[in-house]
């Protein structure tokens, strides 16, 4: 007797297929989401309808996650960019750890690979503020240390950009 064991294996996320309209679409909607459709349209050739049904099979497929607008931290009054490298004993992330997330000075956090065990990206009002962060890490039960990168001038922040770099590795570097 054979025993059916189709759905004991994980099926695979399906990685959704996008051609180059959706590729120049996403493109345009990084560099400006409050685009019109219709505008949106004359920019990668379509029509605003069709340009409306690829963005909504985009959001729906999960490509698209949301839309968000950029903001100043400067203009925030948090013009403090940091990075804090985590080191812990075993595994960084932790329940203690992902409490830190609760304060609005945390952009991003990262498990990575090396001598640290979880990245964040934390924007303050000054380095007081950033010390005070530093003491709630460190007050976090396993972690063993902290390293703090601060960001002097920023020449390149954006989000995650629709295009494909042909023939990586082997493209020739700018001289």
């Amino acid at each position: 007797m054979t025993e059916n064991t189709k759905d004991l294996r994980r099926k695979r996320q399906q990685q959704p297929v996008m051609d180059a309209f959706d590729r120049k679409i996403l493109a345009e909607l990084g560099a400006d989401s409050g685009q019109s459709y219709t505008r949106l349209g004359e920019a990668v050739g379509l029509s605003a309808p069709a340009v409306h049904e690829r963005v909504r099979r985009l959001r729906q497929s999960g490509v698209i996650k949301g839309v968000h607008a950029a903001l100043d931290g400067s203009a925030l009054g948090k013009p403090l960019l940091a990075f804090v490298h985590v080191e812990a004993a075993g595994w960084g992330k932790s329940e203690r750890l992902m409490q830190v997330l609760r304060f609005p000075e945390v952009e991003e956090m990262h498990s990575v690979a090396g001598d640290a065990s979880v990245l964040f990206k934390v924007r303050t009002a000054s380095p007081q503020a950033l010390e005070a962060f530093l003491s709630q890490i460190h007050a976090v039960p396993g972690v063993t240390g902290t390293r703090s990168y601060i960001a002097l001038s920023t020449y390149l922040e954006r989000p995650v950009q629709a295009g494909v770099t042909e023939n990586w590795p082997d493209m020739p570097l700018p001289e």
